[in-house]
């Protein structure tokens, strides 16, 4: 008796370990519990650093007499670009809608695809900004080969207003 006893304790104790094995395999992951995020977001982070220039660099390049000067975009949202912009600046439309990328598309049509353009946004910090990618990515998927990001850490102001780097204000 004592012997089936131990048997079936054993049994049970095993089909118990098994029954929580199993269950913990079903448990979801932390990282699979996170909802994914948005395809469209366009993360201005995921751009390599190659692609980035950062705000003082933008500024000496302007103010230089020498050389060809950048096209400098801004595809960010209508309202920081009427308060505040890189002078000498264009309006590209906000690179996160469709709208946007279409402004952009006709402002770039009569470049050249070797030609240096630099976009900038600001509206927020780098890694949360949701035009600064899509944008990059449309002149790139149109063949344009020297595209730059102004990589602005916080956002316009506290990154090119505050150091004191050139601005036209609003109109």
């Amino acid at each position: 008796m004592r012997r089936s006893a131990i048997a079936v304790s054993g049994t049970l104790v095993i089909g118990a370990l098994l029954a929580c094995m199993a269950f913990g395999l079903r448990m979801p992951s932390a990282k699979a519990a996170q909802p994914a995020p948005a395809a469209d977001a366009g993360k201005a982070a995921e751009l390599a650093s190659a692609v980035q220039i950062e705000p003082d660099a933008l500024a000496k390049m302007l103010a230089t007499s020498k050389g060809e000067k950048p096209v400098v975009l801004h595809v960010g949202f209508k309202n920081f670009y009427d308060q505040a912009k890189i002078p000498g600046s264009d309006y590209a439309g906000p690179g996160s809608k469709p709208e946007g990328l279409e402004l952009l598309r006709k402002r770039v049509s009569s470049l050249q695809h070797k030609q240096l353009i630099v976009l900038y946004c600001g509206c927020c910090p780098w890694d949360k900004c949701p035009n600064a990618k899509p944008a990059y990515d449309e002149l790139h998927a149109m063949g344009f080969t020297n595209v730059k990001v102004v990589h602005i850490a916080e956002n316009f102001g506290a990154n090119w207003v505050n150091p004191g780097l050139p601005v036209t204000k609003g109109e």
